[in-house]
């Protein structure tokens, strides 16, 4: 197998044509892409499930809206801490993936954290993809890869990422944040 582009720290935006529901106007955070697959987090499919629900001892931290979110398909019961970490020293219970953001060792004690955080998101599950399953799509034009931002981990209005990425793009990508969401009523 070719050695493979790392794409880790990278947004993966869902292209209108992919077709899988789970992935509809997805924007996936890439936190490992190398020759062995794919790992990431849909950072725009908030659950009506609350932090503290589920990991009270997080929930002060985690950024609004104080929900978990599905990070995919992949392992709903396995929970993920994403947070951006301002500066160049993470504390111990985190490592970082791309800039500021990194992962969150959820099994640390949150007073360990807390103090570092810029703010903090709880995902359930995540999106996998075996060795070069994400190269085919990729190839297929499932999907944009873009550069992401500490605030796009962040978004107090994840309902719209999907638009914010593609709009702060350069040329044609920008158009396609105003895409219809059903093509058929244009």
């Amino acid at each position: 197998m070719t050695e493979v582009s790392s794409l880790t720290g990278r947004l993966l935006v869902a292209t209108p044509a992919l077709a899988d529901p789970n992935f509809d106007r997805a924007v996936v955070l890439l936190l490992d892409h190398d020759d062995e697959g794919s790992l990431g987090v849909v950072l725009n499919r908030p659950t009506p499930v609350t932090v503290g629900d589920v990991l009270a001892s997080w929930a002060d931290l985690a950024g609004e809206p104080g929900v978990v979110f599905q990070g995919g398909p992949v392992s709903l019961d396995a929970a993920l801490g994403i947070a951006v970490i301002p500066g160049d020293e993470g504390p111990l219970g985190w490592r970082r993936v791309h800039g500021a953001i990194g992962v969150v060792d959820l099994e640390a004690p949150p007073e360990l954290l807390g103090p570092a955080l810029g703010s903090l998101r709880i995902f359930a599950g995540y999106a996998g993809w075996g060795p070069g399953q994400l190269e085919a799509e990729l190839d297929d034009g499932a999907w944009y890869v873009v550069e992401s931002e500490p605030g796009d981990v962040s978004s107090p209005t994840p309902g719209t990422l999907w638009r914010q990425v593609l709009r702060r793009q350069r040329g044609e990508l920008a158009m396609v944040a105003t895409y219809p969401d059903d093509p058929s009523l244009n």
